[in-house]
């Protein structure tokens, strides 16, 4: 029998459909893979706001957890939005359960409106809880200037804090520099068993329509590790989808305000 390439994510849910679990489970789809979810929130959200968030009880999401795999199993997971140290803390303690081989973490903070989607006492717990147990971080400048307590804002500042990221305790580092004022789109991957810093330039891409764009690329080396590639050919391989979801993307309107990706930009025929 033929099996599934399986990935896992453990995320909010975005009822604009442009980010979090939807976002996710779309990458995965068009990277063929099989994808799950374990909601940890729900959000009502569409492309200029997010208007309410209901927090998912942690103890669900530790059953959520436990009913995919303890029955389908998984080869890789992405985490994305955790809003509280106790829903943290109840990720870490079933991953660590169930021994996963490919984690990614996206440390999602802030929504692409500008809402805040992660409480305050949670950055502690990410960084002591959750980070350890990760292969590989994706944070933006922000979000790598919270985890630092210091401004992470220039090309130069990336090449320190991407280091320093990586003595959190996780063996890769994917440092995003789509903030940077530059006409291109450079992010750094740096690992710690090498000690290789490895630059992945990309075009800058004109357009409002960036919502997930985080959960998609972290989604994406998610189903890359899952399918069986390096996590540098599983970056690079994520790198290279996002340019051509967000160059697809622009061509299209929906929404009065930060409009999707084309998640499915390779396999849609054209209108």
């Amino acid at each position: 029998m033929k099996t599934y390439h399986r990935a896992l994510t453990i995320a909010g849910s975005d009822s604009g459909g442009g980010a979090g679990i939807q976002a996710d489970l779309k990458t995965f789809s068009a990277l063929g893979c099989f994808g799950m979810s374990v909601i940890t929130a729900l959000t009502a959200q569409n492309t200029r706001e997010v208007t309410g968030i209901f927090p998912v009880p942690s103890e669900f999401i530790g059953q959520q957890i436990d009913a995919v795999l303890s029955d389908i199993g998984t080869d890789a997971v992405k985490i994305g939005m955790l809003h509280s140290p106790e829903v943290i803390n109840i990720v870490a303690q079933h991953l660590k359960k169930w021994g996963i081989p490919n984690l990614v973490l996206d440390p999602v903070m802030v929504a692409k409106s500008g809402d805040k989607l992660l409480q305050d006492d949670a950055v502690t717990a990410l960084k002591q809880t959750l980070i350890p147990l990760a292969n590989i971080i994706t944070p933006n400048l922000p979000e790598a200037s919270v985890l630092l307590g210091r401004p992470v804002i220039s090309r130069t500042d990336m090449d320190t804090a991407v280091r320093d990221l990586a003595d959190l305790g996780c063996p890769h580092v994917l440092l995003k520099g789509g903030h940077l004022e530059e006409t291109g789109s450079h992010d750094l991957l740096f690992s710690t068993d090498t000690g290789r810093l490895r630059e992945l330039p990309g075009k800058r891409v004109s357009t409002p329509n960036s919502h997930g764009t985080g959960c998609t690329l972290s989604s994406a080396i998610c189903a890359g590790l899952a399918r069986g590639m390096d996590m540098e050919d599983a970056v690079a391989q994520a790198k290279t989808y996002i340019t051509a979801a967000l160059t697809a993307g622009a061509d299209f309107s929906i929404g009065h305000g930060h409009g999707p990706v084309h998640h499915f930009h390779a396999l849609w025929p054209d209108p």
